[in-house]
């Protein structure tokens, strides 16, 4: 392009406030700050140094390359089109012609230079910062995004793996627990169970609703989330709910069942008491609505409590004249996980293969023997041997701690 005279500035600014399918690019900061700059008047020296000033700041924020900036933005945007792609019936021509418009003007915007934007003005305000512009392909690179959105997704879920929940909405987490299957020793056979549950849900095949249960620190939840970052470039995504969320979950999870992407719905160290009011939402979320159960959604639960039910002597009396039905209803939770599996405290000779293992990937130097005597010695201290008794010790011993 040459330096743009005001009349194809004002084009420039037609087209970007005309985008159909990329309209949510408007409501980026920098995007809204380009606006600004090419409708400011070349005239105005003053507000154009500003609005200049203002883009290149949010610009540089990211990068400084204004290509790669608006690139990323198109091929991460949730849209219109790439939502009626994963729909039934797909995209219409119509829609087709416009997508293939917008990714070539988005292509052309891309490259717009500093004195591009300044038009007229460049010369007079030659002492502000330039930023970078390439040649891309978006036209390919979406095709290439579309061929593979079943496994990458689209939008946040393109972005990141890990979701949490705030007022009903999902909320990325940008700094998950970065915990890998190989890093956890010790409870293979009882992972297995999870991982092909996980790979049947992930083929579109019928997953089982999963019950991790057992003592406190054998990594049930570490299990899970390892699995999320085991296989996040197949598909997976992992939302954590808390229990008092789950009143919630029903509309998110209409609205994830049109996702093409896998979603494990993980509620941590759950149980309940017998008169909980999210006893009945976790129900209704295990049997689905009058739909059925979507197929591209599963709930993974951790316990200590093998039913999920606290219960106490005033429980197992109780005034109610029916407390016996009640009471089975209640116990019969945990059954609406078609995979329960159990993971116990370790023995000494798990332990101290755990510990052996920890040992080796942290690089811990010390005599075996005298390793599993420190260890066995730490655990009794600790309230008893687990994996993560084993490795706090063995963290404690890297850092020089001791123990």
């Amino acid at each position: 392009m040459d330096v743009m005279e005001t009349a194809d500035r004002i084009g420039l600014d037609l087209r970007l406030n005309g985008l159909v399918i990329f309209r949510n690019l408007l409501e980026d900061p920098a995007v809204k700050a380009m606006r600004e700059l090419l409708e400011t008047p070349t005239q105005d020296l003053r507000r154009l140094a500003q609005a200049y000033g203002n883009f290149a700041a949010l610009l540089f924020e990211k990068t400084t390359s204004w290509s790669r900036y608006l690139f990323d933005l198109t091929m991460q945007d949730e849209n219109l089109y790439v939502k009626s792609v994963c729909g039934k019936e797909g995209p219409s021509p119509q829609l087709t012609q416009c997508l293939e418009r917008e990714l070539k003007f988005l292509e052309e915007f891309s490259r717009l230079t500093g004195s591009e934007a300044l038009g007229q003005a460049a010369g007079q305000l030659d002492f502000l910062p330039s930023w970078r512009t390439s040649e891309l392909d978006f036209k390919a690179a979406y095709e290439n995004h579309l061929a593979n959105v079943q496994s990458e997704g689209y939008g946040i879920f393109a972005r990141y793996h890990v979701f949490t929940v705030e007022d009903g909405r999902l909320v990325p987490v940008k700094y998950p627990d970065p915990q890998r299957l190989s890093q956890l020793p010790g409870y293979e056979k009882e992972r297995e169970k999870v991982v092909a549950n996980t790979l049947a849900l992930l083929r579109g095949e019928a997953a089982n609703n999963v019950l991790l249960y057992g003592d406190a620190g054998t990594g049930k939840s570490s299990a899970v989330k390892a699995i999320a970052n085991e296989y996040f470039h197949e598909g997976l995504r992992l939302v954590e709910v808390k229990k008092n969320q789950l009143y919630q979950i029903p509309e998110l999870v209409d609205g994830l069942a049109a996702n093409p992407l896998k979603f494990i719905l993980f509620i941590d160290d759950l149980s309940f008491t017998a008169n909980d009011d999210n006893f009945a939402a976790l129900k209704a979320i295990l049997e689905g609505s009058v739909g059925g159960r979507s197929k591209n959604i599963a709930v993974y639960a951790t316990s200590n409590r093998r039913h999920l039910i606290k219960e106490t002597l005033s429980d197992r009396e109780g005034d109610d004249i029916h407390h016996g039905d009640t009471m089975q209803e209640l116990m019969s939770l945990s059954a609406r996980f078609g995979l329960t599996i159990t993971f116990s405290r370790p023995d000494k000779e798990r332990f101290v293969a755990i510990v052996r293992e920890l040992a080796a990937q942290y690089g811990v130097d010390m005599p075996e023997e005298k390793l599993i005597v420190k260890a066995e010695a730490f655990a009794i201290r600790a309230g008893g041997r687990s994996p993560r008794v084993a490795k706090q010790f063995i963290e404690l011993v890297k850092s020089g701690v001791p123990v």
